[in-house]
């Protein structure tokens, strides 16, 4: 691409990672699945050793446990009171995730090593350009119907198998009639319900009814961009370019991290008090810092604590790339090159 600030794309040395794929579409695939295999092998190996440490007569919000509370929370292997009944499903989670990891590793290795370097040299549909505006929202339009089929998994797993672990009643149960009123809805969205924002939600019925709003439009939204062509005016507002969607991408991750953040702190319907301790105070030692009121050292306070610096951090890598894309130059001091709009393959 025609950006002309600190060779980007060229003598990039290998600890750069997956900036040297830039314009290998066909290596860069194999980057992403190789990391989702890695994220996948972690998930199931640190099931694993989450469930062989684990004490059933002991608080899990005391055990230093992340992955059985959440699995905890969704209704699998638990009872009454939050006690767990039954660890036979979290040994099969894990060792799906185990093996899953194994056919993403195998995938990551054949397009890093064996698959075509440039996939639209071998496969128009899965070939893309960086600058090619149709290709990029069809693409993010994918992304969007993905996230919205994950949303309505949620919602089927709430429903109709076999429910979540409601706080309220302390126990696991059917979601039967979910919160489909918009002004509810929305109103946590503008602050006329709840009192933290989003996650003020005190109640089961409006978290999946959420899911069901959310689900729909974001299948929607992603169904009209597939449709579709960008509008004229977009294609100045932006800059398309695999920098810029990375900035924006790590944007919209850290953005994520915060909103969890909050949610893990002071939500105790969806991260209820059996698996995750008591809700949390912030108080500021300098920095932020996210305790719990009776002094316990959860694992809310440190998922919380987690959450907003990696959220912070995540906010300082959107920033440095999103400069770059814009054209500035950290050898300079000083944009060299404006790239807002579409911009040319060198």
């Amino acid at each position: 691409m025609a950006v002309a600030t600190d060779n980007i794309n060229t003598d990039i040395p290998f600890r750069a990672g997956n900036a040297r794929l830039t314009n290998l579409s066909g290596r860069l695939l194999g980057a992403h699945v190789a990391h989702a295999g890695l994220i996948v092998l972690w998930a199931g190996a640190m099931t694993l050793f989450e469930l062989n440490r684990f004490e059933p007569g002991r608080p899990m919000f005391g055990q230093g446990l992340i992955l059985l509370p959440n699995l905890a929370r969704l209704g699998i292997g638990v009872g009454a009171g939050g006690e767990v009944v039954d660890t036979y499903p979290y040994f099969a989670i894990g060792m799906v995730h185990l093996i899953s990891s194994a056919f993403l590793g195998a995938g990551g290795i054949f397009h890093s090593l064996r698959g075509p370097a440039k996939l639209e040299d071998q496969f128009s549909f899965f070939g893309y350009r960086w600058n090619d505006t149709n290709k990029m929202t069809d693409i993010l339009g994918i992304h969007l119907v993905l996230l919205g089929i994950g949303a309505f998994l949620l919602v089927a797993k709430a429903m109709f198998f076999g429910g979540l672990y409601d706080p309220a009643v302390h126990d696991v149960r059917l979601i039967t009639n979910p919160t489909l009123n918009p002004a509810t809805i929305f109103g946590y969205l503008f602050g006329t319900e709840g009192r933290f924002w989003i996650a003020g939600v005190d109640n089961l019925e409006d978290v999946i009814g959420g899911h069901i709003w959310v689900g729909a439009m974001l299948i929607g939204g992603g169904l009209w961009h597939i449709a579709t062509k960008p509008l004229p005016w977009t294609k100045n507002l932006f800059v398309w370019s695999g920098e810029a969607y990375l900035s924006y991408s790590i944007g919209a991750v850290s953005l994520m991290a915060f909103v969890a953040t909050l949610y893990v702190s002071v939500n105790t319907t969806v991260f209820p008090t059996e698996f995750f301790g008591p809700a949390l105070g912030l108080k500021f030692d300098r920095f932020p810092v996210f305790f719990s009121p009776d002094g316990l050292v959860t694992n809310r306070v440190w998922l919380a604590n987690a959450h907003f610096w990696l959220g912070f951090f995540f906010m300082q890598g959107h920033i440095f790339h999103a400069l770059r894309a814009a054209g500035y130059s950290f050898k300079e001091g000083r944009v060299m090159e404006p790239t807002r709009g579409e911009a040319s393959l060198s």
